[in-house]
């Protein structure tokens, strides 16, 4: 998951930081840009004699780089009393100076990303890849586990009416589009509208609230390369306290069809990882967690991806992005609408193995 690069951020003026920070003594050496899924600058190197990775967003990041760092900072500080498999915080630069901005130090984990590939022992053995599908459930689990008031992140989120607000947040989103001249408005997402009401309309009640990855796939863990467990949960930038059960419904959206077929990305092979209904019952089993309407947050889940790739066709239609990723993004976004239209008729037909209820 590595790639040689010349050196994308000042080493100098970073050794000099470091060693200000007490961290160990040394030139640093080297420095590899390490690729695969994130539009983040992730960049591994050496210094005396320890290896680290630097995490900064990218400059143009809408939510706000800064606060993205001190957000995802504070996360990775709390789970350090955790099981939750994830890089260990090293330091965190909120000076802009240093790199061109605010960014992290990390421990380097070593392992691979599905984003790019499987080693031999993982793409040649399907009971492996079932091991790892299993594993992203223990780690979802375990996320959703943390006591977030122990671990100090009580104000970390707005728990309060946090389901009420999200449908309203992504129609927003999804009206905000209409500044892209060329875009087709919402006559694109044929049935955006009737799944948007159906959501208002029979939304839970209740629920537990709990620590939220917010961006939870196979694309942000790395596996082990001696087994199928997990070395690390990445990119916790969109981490708050919410619903936990908003992102095992993330997992199963981005989820792969029984043969393989996508809904946003790739992974193979494919064969021998485990089913949706297989993840579901496995994640019931660890976390206790009542599951009953988790119908209603895989139709969430679908809905709110589908209006989030549909950002980029808007903007494509714009020629504001490239318009093959724009279309690929925008059929992605028509196959998760499918998906959500077949939990509610399955839902419907009483076909509780696809609804996990």
């Amino acid at each position: 998951m590595t790639g040689p690069a010349k050196a994308p951020v000042d080493v100098a003026a970073l050794a000099l930081w470091m060693d200000e920070q007490g961290l160990p003594k040394g030139p640093i050496g080297e420095v590899v840009r390490l690729v695969g899924g994130t539009q983040n600058l992730l960049v591994r190197f050496t210094k005396g004699g320890r290896d680290f990775v630097l995490r900064q967003p990218p400059a143009h990041s809408v939510a706000g780089g800064g606060q993205t760092v001190r957000r995802e900072a504070r996360v990775l500080g709390a789970l350090a009393s955790t099981p939750v498999p994830h890089s260990k915080l090293i330091a965190v630069c909120t000076e802009e100076g240093v790199t061109g901005g605010q960014f992290l130090l990390m421990e380097a984990v070593e392992g691979f990303n599905v984003a790019v590939g499987m080693p031999p022992l993982h793409s040649g053995d399907a009971q492996v890849r079932r091991g790892m599908g299993l594993a992203a459930i223990e780690a979802l689990a375990a996320i959703a586990q943390v006591d977030h008031v122990l671990v100090g992140l009580a104000d970390f989120g707005k728990s309060e009416g946090f389901l009420e607000r999200q449908v309203g947040r992504w129609r927003h989103q999804l009206a905000s589009y209409e500044q892209y001249n060329g875009w087709l408005g919402g006559d694109s997402l044929p049935g955006i509208s009737t799944l948007g009401k159906w959501l208002e309309d029979n939304r839970p009640r209740s629920f537990t609230p709990g620590l939220m990855h917010g961006d939870y796939h196979l694309q942000n863990l790395i596996f082990r390369l001696d087994g199928p467990q997990i070395a690390a949960v990445i990119d916790w930038e969109l981490a708050t306290i919410g619903d936990p059960l908003i992102d095992l419904a993330w997992l199963l959206a981005n989820w792969p069809d029984p043969d393989g077929s996508p809904t946003t990305f790739t992974v193979s092979p494919w064969d021998g990882f485990p089913s949706e209904a297989a993840l579901i019952s496995y994640y019931g089993e660890l976390t206790g967690r009542d599951l009953s309407q988790l119908h209603w947050y895989k139709v969430f889940a679908c809905y709110k991806l589908a209006i989030i790739l549909e950002g980029t066709y808007a903007r494509s239609c714009a020629g504001m992005a490239p318009v093959d990723v724009g279309e690929r993004l925008h059929r992605n976004a028509l196959r998760l609408l499918g998906r959500a239209t077949r939990t509610l008729r399955d839902r419907q037909l009483g076909n509780e193995s696809a609804l996990g209820s």
